[in-house]
């Protein structure tokens, strides 16, 4: 009942970046049904994740080869693309396309399982309603209008974000190549750059709108469009708190592959566990702090309209007293 209460307190609350970070740290340690649950969903997950981050870091090892340029061909910019093209062999062009399909596939509906039962899982302790049981937790895995419409909006995330992403892939990799080839080499690199933090900057953005359309999905019911709707009107106005809070999750991503990045990845067998454990770990906080955005913006949007309506109710009783005065003046 305590619990209970307090849940209702802090929704009741206005959260910043550090207190959504703060509220959602708490709530795997409120209930141990969380802890369990999240843990056998993420299990499948897991598994096919140190699958694909082997084939991840392999390629990655294998594009840095094909990207190379010899420092003699820097000063022959029309040289380089058939440097390049030549050394894509047909095997690791079919080694990229099997990444793609691992990641569009299998790797995208074992992630929305997890995203499901962590999402459901969350908002019920969050708002401090009754722990699901294992019964409910199955009864809810089967109901296909449910699953269907979240896989239609997680369709469409996966769809949006795949592309920004290989849009910033393709201007990093574009300076990789031609950053030693142009004179002026920080013209280049600023002009590069802030394109760059730009492009980011949005993803980030559009990655908290596109999330919270997903957190929709599951708990209010609404599916794709309708759901992206929905999500940018709530998160109108709350733009900044996505963005920190998607940057977060994005520099842990981050800072997990820095080993392969900074071409380590020779020692995959020994450090790819644990990374992926790190990985999934911060995958599940990061769809609870969803959960806690989502409730937080969704407070707020309400408290406006209640605001407006306040407004509208002053402006129609100051009308009504003015038209009560001018009916009092003509009888005179």
């Amino acid at each position: 009942m305590e619990m209970g209460i307090s849940s209702i307190m802090l929704i009741k609350q206005k959260l910043e970046f550090f207190d959504i970070l703060k509220a959602a740290l708490v709530i795997p340690c409120k209930n141990a049904n969380f802890i369990v649950f999240t843990f056998f969903s993420s299990l499948p997950f897991f598994c096919f994740m140190v699958l694909y981050e082997t084939f991840l870091q392999t390629t990655l090892v294998e594009t840095s080869k094909v990207l190379t340029v010899l420092p003699g061909l820097y000063n022959y910019i029309w040289v380089i693309s058939t440097f390049i093209t030549r050394r894509l062999t047909w095997d690791f062009s079919l080694q990229l396309i099997r990444l793609g399909l691992l990641y569009l596939v299998p790797l995208h509906l074992l992630e929305l399982f997890n995203v499901i039962v962590t999402v459901d899982l969350g908002s019920r302790i969050y708002t401090g309603e009754n722990p699901i049981t294992l019964r409910e937790m199955i009864h809810k895995s089967v109901d296909k209008a449910w699953l269907k419409g979240s896989f239609i909006t997680s369709v469409y995330v996966l769809f949006l974000s795949t592309c920004t992403l290989l849009g910033l892939i393709w201007m990093l990799t574009s300076y990789t190549i031609f950053s030693g080839t142009f004179i002026y080499d920080l013209f280049f690199m600023v002009v590069y750059g802030a394109a760059f933090a730009i492009l980011l900057t949005k993803y980030l953005e559009w990655s908290a709108v596109w999330n919270m359309s997903i957190v929709v999905s599951i708990l209010e019911k609404r599916y794709g469009v309708e759901a992206f709707a929905v999500s940018e009107y709530l998160v109108r106005g709350n733009e900044q708190r996505g963005l920190f809070l998607m940057l977060v999750f994005f520099a842990w991503g981050i800072v997990l592959r820095l080993p392969c990045l900074y071409g380590e990845c020779n020692e995959i067998g020994s450090k790819i566990v644990p990374q992926i454990t790190l990985f999934c770990l911060g995958n599940v906080m990061k769809w609870v702090v969803c959960v806690v955005y989502f409730y937080d913006c969704k407070k707020r949007i309400l408290e406006k309209i209640d605001e407006e309506g306040e407004e509208f109710r002053a402006v129609d009783e100051e009308e009504g007293r003015e038209k009560l005065r001018e009916k009092a003046d003509d009888e005179v």
